[in-house]
């Protein structure tokens, strides 16, 4: 038999064999335990719809951080961009994405015990089936009346809003509207499934414990790197090739000051994303019946106070005054640290990854501005590329053994570096390695054959005077 072949026409074959990898893979909690009770089903059910919506609820605050952070005179710019990528998000995301990315998934356990139409195409290696991509359930057709496959939906597609919307900060007060709308189907459709589908769709890389011995492959609880570290590289990808905005490097070396305009607007913003992400990590336990919630939700509120902290009181030190906008960062990086370990952790490591988180966003924003000279106005590579990079790599270093059974098809819990197992390091390491190369790399690809036909900026008059009156043709404050 060809060692290298597409498995094509035997779709549900290959995906049933690997049935214990998806069921894992797809966050569901892979407990060796029987089914829930129907009654756990729907309380279950209700949990992940609750989640869902603190999740979606996170792009009022992304859209006033963001807005805060930048100038008056591009504010209703940069709203519409975080608003119009949620519908952009949902149907386009509808349409292909979660095909692409959940298509492999044949069940849901704690949502139900209904099997569901299901294809994975994938790769025959070395006797290995390795998941590439799903290529079932478009626009839902296969599933429409299935309430845990529709109830999932949901779920990943705000998951997936929030990747889409990082980029629009970094990318702020240039971008060219069209482009963005552009951009938008992009992500949803095709960029954001398909790492999303090698980890948590049953792809490849949550194989690698399965096929290659490493931990239990990749293993992201909540996002680290599928959502915040797919966002932040994106992010880097189209600031490169968008270029600074006009006044922030000049020609003698100095960095220009281009402050935000409303710094309570992304205060308030910051808090509401910190409340949303309750949703975020506990949420993708997608079981209100296990009590490992208690541990997420404590993990998850010590991890961001002990990002804001640690940002702050370096910064403090350093410059002699308190940086509230770096405590903000500090604070997400502290959140998006966590969400990859939030539950395999203690809570003791969850404020060390948390103190390592805040530091992080600081040394990556000073790095990106002087010595890479890329400008991002709200400092969303540091916060979701840079910690999410490195939330990756913690479940790798501090996950205790104390959670994760099964998890991925691998007998055992999840334990890291520190507990004995240094594959599961490995297997996180390449995660983000190829996150960052692939990522980045069709990224930049997309940028400039949009950069060449359309053009991903605006006009230097437009950038002068303000995107919201030459741009959006409105204003934010008509009245100022």
């Amino acid at each position: 038999m060809n060692r290298r072949r597409l498995s094509l026409t035997a779709c549900a074959l290959a995906i049933s064999a690997a049935a214990p990898i998806l069921m894992a893979a797809s966050r569901a909690h892979a407990q060796s335990t029987p089914l829930a009770a129907p009654i756990d089903q729907s309380l279950n059910l209700a949990w992940v719809l609750v989640a869902g919506f603190l999740v979606m609820f996170m792009q009022a605050g992304f859209a006033m951080v963001e807005t805060g952070f930048t100038r008056a005179k591009n504010a209703v710019n940069t709203m519409a961009m975080n608003l119009v990528i949620y519908p952009i998000g949902v149907v386009g995301f509808w349409l292909t994405g979660y095909a692409f990315m959940m298509g492999g998934v044949h069940q849901w356990p704690s949502l139900g015990d209904a099997g569901m139409s299901h294809c994975e195409l994938s790769l025959t290696l070395g006797g290995h089936i390795w998941g590439i991509i799903g290529f079932s359930k478009f626009a839902l057709a296969s599933v429409s009346h299935d309430p845990a496959s529709l109830a999932m939906f949901l779920f990943a597609v705000v998951f997936m809003d929030t990747a889409a919307t990082i980029p629009t900060g970094a990318m702020a007060e240039r971008w060219k509207f069209s482009a963005f709308f552009i951009y938008g189907f992009f992500i949803a459709m095709f960029l954001y499934p398909l790492y999303g589908n090698w980890v948590w769709g049953g792809g490849w890389l949550s194989q690698l414990g399965v096929n290659l011995g490493l931990g239990h492959g990749q293993v992201d609880f909540a996002g680290s790197a599928v959502v915040h570290m797919t966002g932040g590289v994106v992010a880097l990808a189209g600031v490169i090739v968008l270029g600074p905005r006009i006044g922030r490097f000049r020609r003698d070396g100095a960095i220009g000051a281009l402050p935000g305009h409303n710094l309570p607007m992304a205060v308030i913003g910051t808090l509401i994303l910190a409340f949303g992400w309750f949703g975020f990590n506990a949420g993708s336990s997608l079981a209100a019946t296990d009590p490992r919630i208690g541990v997420i939700a404590a993990n998850t509120m010590l991890s961001s106070s002990a990002g804001a902290l640690s940002a702050i009181l370096y910064l403090w030190h350093r410059y002699k005054k308190p940086d509230i906008a770096m405590a903000c960062n500090g604070l997400l990086g502290g959140l998006v640290a966590i969400t990859a370990p939030c539950a395999f952790v203690t809570p003791a490591a969850a404020v060390l990854i948390g103190v390592v988180g805040g530091l992080l966003v600081v040394a990556a924003v000073i790095a990106l501005e002087r010595r890479l000279r890329l400008d991002d106005p709200v400092g969303a590579i540091a916060v979701h590329g840079a910690c999410g990079l490195w939330g990756s790599l913690a479940l790798g270093i501090f996950a205790d053994g104390s959670y994760g059974e099964g998890w991925n098809g691998v007998a055992g819990p999840v334990r890291g570096l520190l507990y004995g197992d240094p594959g599961q390091f490995v297997a996180q390491l390449i995660g983000v390695c190829v996150n960052f190369v692939v990522i980045f790399g069709l990224a930049w690809i997309f940028f400039t054959i949009v950069e060449r036909i359309l053009g991903n900026r605006v006009l230097a008059e437009v950038e002068w005077s303000g995107l919201d009156a030459l741009e959006m043709g409105s204003d934010a404050y008509p009245h100022v």
